[in-house]
């Protein structure tokens, strides 16, 4: 079954003053339609067509040569921006509790220290990209991926991720990833963001 944008399960203009609703229109139905659309036209006519994202993304190699890329990039994109709208809401942000807090502190130190260092890995990926809190089948990890690369492709499980590319921000914040980055905190959805941990756990 051909791919579908999911719906934004809030209005555009739910996230603001953080992120604006113009970014968020354009986001959703340019960005993440166009990556639809891509990824349906890679898939069309192959065994593949019918398989589900995730399916997909953890056997890239899996495909024809010449369809790598394009589905790495489309359907990556797909995936990447479904958890992303997933993981955010209007009313949202503070910080997790439960199992998530208890494995954040373990793992980071506290989590203004794991806040930190998620920051970090979104400022420091160079062009576009994303930083994610994953659990790695040990535990919980911090990683970058370029582009529309998504970690399930490296076998971890995706349970936040930033998108840290200059549409996600720059009507609002312009250069100043850093500033979007502190902002983005107040639309987590922990809530998403905890159903994930104990599914990986």
């Amino acid at each position: 079954m051909a791919f579908s944008v999911p719906d934004l399960p809030y209005d555009f203009g739910a996230l603001e003053p953080y992120i604006d609703a113009l970014t968020m229109e354009i986001h959703h139905d340019k960005h993440h339609g166009a990556y639809v659309a891509n990824a349906n036209a890679a898939l069309e006519g192959t065994e593949w067509a019918d398989k589900s994202v995730q399916e997909i993304l953890t056997n890239l190699r899996a495909l024809p040569a010449d369809k790598q890329a394009p589905v790495r990039n489309n359907a990556g994109g797909h995936y990447n921006h479904t958890l992303f709208w997933e993981s955010m809401g209007p009313g949202k942000g503070g910080e997790p509790t439960g199992a998530l807090a208890d494995a954040i502190s373990a793992t980071f130190g506290s989590f203004a220290d794991f806040q930190a260092k998620l920051k970090a890995a979104g400022i420091g990926r160079f062009g576009s990209g994303w930083a994610w809190l994953v659990h790695d089948g040990s535990g919980l990890a911090i990683v970058s991926t370029p582009n529309q690369d998504n970690p399930i492709s490296d076998g971890q499980t995706p349970l936040l991720g930033v998108d840290v590319w200059e549409h996600a921000y720059y009507l609002k914040y312009q250069n100043r990833r850093p500033d979007y980055l502190d902002a983005w905190w107040n639309t987590v959805n922990w809530d998403a963001v905890a159903a994930r941990f104990a599914a990986a756990s």
